[in-house]
């Protein structure tokens, strides 16, 4: 148990926390680099693995250690339900920018513009990895890689570029912003290499990110509905794009 718990103590200060089974099911899947996992019940937590993700249940196997209830909660700021939690190796900026630069590209990248709820962010993180997006991008403030977000994307952070830049560094291609007062999204066909920004719930979109827009577009919405929820509207817009390989 000591080496472990060392290595934990050592490399917590700069790795990032996978907060339960799942968090650290789709890291090792998408090649998360884990350095040290622990559960409070092995076998439970291999069981679960063969039960419902048996391509990463040999690595949980060589991984995992299993320590005492108080330890597991000493190590974590809010203990899972699955009694299990990893560290994992944040990648490189440097390839993350590159992910995103690239071109031509196949799917959109998101852009959460100015987002200020940690779980939002990571609800939108984990769906666009769901759809194979190119990758997410915030600006402002908040930190994509914040446990919290992490938590929310259950690890799905190592599918896709999560990084957070400036409104002057996204990416190339053309920029759609969605604002109610933008242009039925119904009637615009979406290319693989948009870039897709989305404002705050509270505030819409920045100016800098508005001037910086190609086109506004507007989901569709019923009279004196205020606005959608940050993941629903980027969900909505992403199935959108998705119906044009369908």
């Amino acid at each position: 148990m000591t080496d472990p718990l060392n290595r934990w103590r050592e490399r917590a200060a700069d790795a990032v926390l996978l907060d339960g089974f799942h968090a650290l099911k789709h890291a090792l899947r998408f090649g998360a680099e884990v350095p040290v996992a622990v559960t409070t019940d092995r076998e439970a937590t291999l069981a679960l693995a063969g039960e419902l993700a048996g391509d990463v249940r040999d690595p949980l196997d060589a991984l995992l250690t299993e320590v005492p209830q108080a330890v597991y909660a000493s190590l974590v700021p809010r203990p899972h339900p699955t009694g299990v939690a990893a560290l994992a190796v944040r990648p490189s900026r440097e390839a993350n920018l590159k992910a995103l630069a690239h071109l031509p590209r196949t799917a959109p990248v998101v852009v959460l513009d100015e987002p200020r709820n940690l779980g939002n962010a990571g609800a939108v993180i984990r769906l666009a990895a769901g759809f194979g997006a190119t990758g997410v991008v915030t600006t402002g403030t908040l930190d994509p890689w914040h446990p919290t977000v992490v938590r929310g994307g259950a690890g799905l952070h190592f599918a896709t570029a999560v990084e957070r830049l400036g409104v002057d560094e996204l990416p190339a291609g053309p920029l759609f912003a969605l604002d109610p007062e933008g242009d039925d999204i119904r009637r615009t066909e979406l290319p693989d290499d948009a870039v897709l920004a989305f404002g705050s719930e509270r505030s819409g979109l920045s100016a800098p990110l508005r001037a910086r827009a190609d086109r506004l577009l507007a989901l569709p919405m019923r009279p004196q509905v205020s606005s959608y929820n940050l993941a629903t509207s980027v969900a909505m817009t992403l199935y959108h794009w998705s119906l044009r390989a369908a």
